[in-house]
Parts: structure tokens; C-alpha cells; sequence
């Protein structure tokens, strides 16, 4: 009995060594023209500013940056260096059921991410960008039009819209 047990035993772990090695992890998607992905842990990332968007957008905002962009932004430093990263989240506004004159994040929109890399993005200011609906990029269409409106109205703030809030 003893000799079957440790048989059984045996053959169980060799079972378990023999299975095949677990297919590496998904690559996380990615932002056409761009490749730029969602950071992980953005959302602890500090506060940079809040926005409000008008309609027809109607949209609560707030901007985020990691460790880099944090240390360019309390120093005003343009241009933004290399590694630099911007995470805007957006929500719809809507009015609070609890206070009628305040208005209140909703649903979420977006997400959208600038990545500073001078060489990789040379022919976007040194910025990519990255725009996700329920974390997948958004489609080609909206990432075409991302270059043009940085470039046609914040040339002079190395092409970010987002000032340090006071």
C-alpha cells in the first residue's frame, strides 16, 4: 500500500512538472499611429489640475503626471524632458442629486495619455498620444486629429494644455 501511495505520489508531480509553461501575459493595447499604452498605477499618480470642457463635450476633467512630468511642472520647465507623462481622465457633468447648484462627475468618457519621447514621436513635437474608451484605444480617426489641435493652439507650452494648478 505504501508503494502505491508513493507511486501515485510520483506520478502526480510528474504530472505537474510536465505541464506546458504558461503563455507570457497579453500585451497591453496599445494607441494607434502611436503604440502609446495606459500607465499602470496612473490613478495614484498626483493631481496636476482640474478641467471643464463645454458642451458639446460637457465634460468634468483632471489631469495627472507622473514622477517626471510633476518634476517639469512645479519647476514650470518647458520643454517637457524625455519620460514625461500626462494622464487626463474625463467624466460626463452631470448635476448632484444632493446639491442642485454642483455638478458632478458621471460616466466616464476617456482617458487620454501624452508620452514625451523626442526621438521616438520627433514628428509630433516629441509627444504620442494615446486616447482609450473602457480601456481600449479609441479608433484612427480620433487619433489623427490629436497632433493638429496641440500644435494649432499650444505651440508656445510645448504643445501641453495643462498648467500646475495653484
Amino acid at each position: 500500500m505504501k508503494n502505491l501511495l508513493t507511486a501515485v505520489l510520483l506520478s502526480a508531480a510528474g504530472l505537474a512538472h510536465a505541464a506546458p509553461p504558461a503563455s507570457p501575459p497579453a500585451s497591453p493595447p496599445s494607441s494607434p499611429i502611436y503604440g502609446v499604452t495606459l500607465p499602470e498605477g496612473y490613478r495614484k499618480w498626483p493631481f496636476i489640475a482640474p478641467a471643464h470642457e463645454t458642451p458639446p463635450l460637457d465634460e468634468l476633467r483632471v489631469v495627472v503626471g507622473n514622477p517626471v512630468a510633476m518634476a517639469a511642472i512645479e519647476k514650470n520647465q518647458l520643454p517637457f524632458p524625455d519620460g514625461t507623462v500626462l494622464v487626463k481622465l474625463a467624466w460626463k457633468r452631470v448635476q448632484s442629486a444632493e446639491a442642485p447648484a454642483a455638478y458632478v462627475p458621471g460616466a466616464a468618457t476617456t482617458v487620454q495619455v501624452m508620452v514625451k519621447d523626442a526621438k521616438k514621436y520627433a514628428s509630433t513635437g516629441g509627444w504620442g498620444f494615446g486616447r482609450f474608451i473602457n480601456g481600449q484605444p479609441a479608433d484612427l480617426a480620433q487619433h489623427q486629429t490629436c497632433w493638429a489641435c496641440h500644435q494649432a493652439l499650444v505651440r508656445n507650452h510645448d504643445f501641453v494644455f495643462t498648467r500646475l494648478a495653484p
